[in-house]
């Protein structure tokens, strides 16, 4: 039987972050909860300690894009120590029950300014981050909506990090997996199922990912 992966096991990975010891606040969020919201004032930064955190953003015409799904170990609102920065630019809210530690903006720039074990590795970590925006728009720009689907679910999957990848990833909708590929959810559910069909994925207690999906991503 597939077993999903314990909601902490991310943050154990030897990829995050060692946090100093500063003040933070440890806040519960439920199931599509809102962190904050776009607009809203850029003065905390927050690091999942469970659960998985989506991060959208809405234009002028009021149209919804998935930008990021941020799990245990990543930070959220890490923009706010931008002094160029005073407001949200996107939206987080819990995709299931989560615990966020919450840090004021000060508090984060102080323990930046005096602890240079954590300084060099929030560095790292947010240079990790701006190589995977990077892919995303590669991935917009060239691949296929097929292929955009599959590296999405394989990213979910934890394919391509350090340690085992997810059997089960965490439950997610075919309109957020719509969102998140630049597509319309009928095609989504097109692909999805010709990956069901494919042995690509199945449904067993959550959705499976299965490696020989990769050959999607892959196939020329």
């Amino acid at each position: 039987m597939p077993t999903k992966r314990p909601a902490n096991a991310a943050a154990q990975s030897s990829k995050r972050v060692s946090m100093p010891a500063l003040s933070r606040v440890t806040t519960q969020f439920s199931k599509s909860q809102k962190i904050f919201a776009q607009g809203d004032p850029a003065d905390t930064v927050s690091l999942i300690k469970t659960g998985t955190v989506k991060i959208t953003v809405i234009n002028k015409a009021g149209k919804e894009a998935v930008i990021a799904i941020l799990e245990a170990g990543d930070f959220v609102g890490e923009a706010c120590i931008s002094n160029g920065t005073p407001k949200r630019m996107s939206t987080a809210a819990a995709m299931e029950p989560a615990t966020l530690q919450v840090i004021q903006k000060k508090e984060m720039m102080r323990a930046l300014h005096e602890d240079k074990e954590f300084a060099d590795q929030f560095i790292a970590y947010m240079l990790k981050r701006n190589l995977r925006v990077e892919s995303d728009l590669v991935d917009q720009l060239f691949n296929s909506t097929e292929k955009r689907l599959a590296r999405s679910l394989l990213l979910l999957a934890q394919y391509g990090k350090e340690g085992q990848p997810d059997t089960v990833i965490t439950t997610i909708s075919q309109e957020t997996l719509a969102e998140m590929v630049g597509t319309t959810r009928s095609r989504i559910n097109f692909f999805m199922n010709k990956f069901r069909k494919l042995g690509f994925i199945h449904y067993n207690g959550g959705m499976q990912i299965h490696s020989s999906l990769l050959n999607v991503v892959l196939h020329d």
